[in-house]
């Protein structure tokens, strides 16, 4: 073996077993460490980086969930106040055409309280005659007496009478208001007979012995009065055929005239109507609902104004 052969293997050994220099061997040993930790730390780093975009890919999904349903919220909250805004649109429509009636009504009124006092020569030549003749029927036993007078002191006694009036019925309010519920109109005033004065069976119009003594009161309050007409009308609920709660409704109303005739109230004065489930207080089907709408309502009106709208009615029909 030659001397290039032998340093060839010492070569080769010092590669194969590491470095023979102490030195050399240290660094040799750190670097063959360091290549082996830096593997599982890569793993590591990619696992933790793996984790996050899992958790950003969540979050984003909740974060669009989220936007998609406060966007459909959103939605219906607009929808919720278009129809608020429609029915307040509504009430507001609903309370004009109240005010147009109040002041046709007042209108009407106003023409017929002219028509009653109007002179024969301030009349249209077609038709004063007829409503000389007319008005001649109509008259009250106190309107001959201020026919009688001069125009200034008819017109102040008419004034007086309509004072009276207004005050009479004030009065009538607040006596039957004690009783039930009871309001003013145009004309006279409406007493309204109901689930807490007096209560109809469904399909019933029998009045229950309890409610007797409440009709009772109201004939002590009516019985007294002169110069005024009396209507009883008679409502149902809302179940049953027209038909049937249109006869139903009459018995009602023909059933509380009976009782206030027994209780002394003069007959000839009474009239009644049953008007079925046409005009309903509460427009639903629920029981309470069923019950306020079973009802009769007792209207008392001058007979000084009914003979003035009878009046009116016939001069308009003439003209």
């Amino acid at each position: 073996m030659n001397t290039s052969e032998v340093e060839e293997r010492i070569h080769e050994n010092e590669l194969a077993d590491g470095p023979s220099n102490p030195v050399a061997q240290h660094v040799y040993n750190g670097l063959g460490k360091r290549q082996s930790t830096s593997r599982p730390s890569l793993v590591l780093g990619a696992a933790a980086i793996g984790l996050v975009l899992v958790l950003a890919s969540i979050f984003g999904l909740w974060l669009v969930r989220s936007v998609r349903r406060l966007n459909r919220e959103v939605a219906h909250l607009n929808r919720q106040t278009e129809q608020l805004n429609q029915r307040v649109q509504g009430a507001e429509q609903h309370v004009k055409s109240l005010d147009q009636r109040a002041s046709q009504a007042a209108a009407a009124q106003a023409a017929a309280a002219q028509a009653a006092t109007t002179r024969p020569e301030q009349l249209p030549d077609p038709v004063k005659q007829p409503e000389a003749t007319s008005a001649a029927q109509a008259q009250s036993p106190l309107e001959p007496e201020a026919a009688a007078q001069p125009p200034t002191q008819a017109a102040h006694k008419t004034e007086e009478n309509r004072t009276q009036h207004a005050d009479e019925l004030q009065k009538l309010k607040q006596s039957l208001g004690e009783i039930a519920e009871t309001r003013r109109t145009a004309d006279g005033v409406v007493m309204t007979l109901g689930e807490k004065s007096l209560r109809f069976d469904s399909g019933k119009s029998a009045i229950a012995p309890q409610y007797r003594a409440i009709l009772n009161r109201v004939a002590g309050v009516l019985t007294p009065l002169k110069g005024y007409s009396i209507y009883v009308y008679g409502y149902t609920d809302d179940s049953g055929t027209k038909e049937h709660n249109l006869e139903l409704s009459a018995s009602r109303a023909r059933a509380v005239r009976a009782a206030l005739v027994k209780a002394g109230v003069d007959p000839s004065l009474i009239s009644t109507k049953g008007f079925g489930k046409s005009k309903l207080l509460v427009r639903d089907s629920n029981a309470k609902a069923r019950a306020a709408n079973r009802r009769v309502e007792i209207g008392i009106v001058s007979a000084t104004q009914v003979s003035i709208k009878q009046a009116t009615s016939k001069v308009a029909t003439k003209q």
